[in-house]
């Protein structure tokens, strides 16, 4: 399958089931654990369940506007596509991701015997019991699984930009004060 085609499968197949509830941190590193479900392309009937992290945090050094950095999503290992192509085939799409270095960890990868519906309701179900509001739920498709991990990112700074905004302007208000 060509980029194309797993962007396009990830974009039809991607649920969020459980987002974080906290927004991101406006001016420092935030965590995102997730639990990526997908249906099995080898073991039919069975579910793929990926654990893992992405840290979103700023780059150390001033990046140019709409210049993320992927890390850990292993784009070129496995599709041999560079940063500098994500980026732009992100952009032709209209994705626009702000400067930041988002590193995706995955800890765990194993197999739920069951369907992948069996296996929403029993992650939705332990999520509920442990009260976890940092961990998301999130499904897509096995083969595209690192596209439905930027579309889960992509959803959790769209959600944090009024608040980021804000406490961007809360800063530099007090900034001015400061130095007066």
């Amino acid at each position: 399958m060509n980029l194309e085609e797993l962007w396009q499968k990830a974009l039809e197949k991607t649920e969020i089931h459980r987002a974080r509830l906290n927004r991101l941190h406006t001016l420092k590193t935030t965590e995102l654990p997730y639990v990526l479900l997908a249906e099995s392309s080898v073991n039919e009937g069975d579910t793929v369940v990926r654990k893992g992290s992405i840290k979103v945090d700023k780059p150390i050094i001033v990046m140019p506007e709409h210049y993320p950095m992927f890390d850990g999503f292993n784009f070129k290992e496995d599709l041999d596509v560079s940063d500098d192509n994500l980026r732009s085939f992100l952009l032709m799409r209209g994705i626009s991701l702000p400067s930041l270095k988002y590193s995706n960890n995955t800890y765990s990868v194993e197999v739920y015997e069951g369907s992948l519906s069996k296996a929403i309701a029993h992650y939705k179900n332990l999520l509920q019991k442990q009260e976890d509001v940092r961990l998301g739920l999130v499904i897509g498709p096995d083969e595209a699984w690192k596209f439905s991990l930027v579309i889960y990112v992509a959803s959790m700074i769209s959600k944090s930009a009024q608040s980021d905004i804000k406490s961007f302007l809360d800063k530099l208000k007090k900034d001015d004060l400061d130095n007066r």
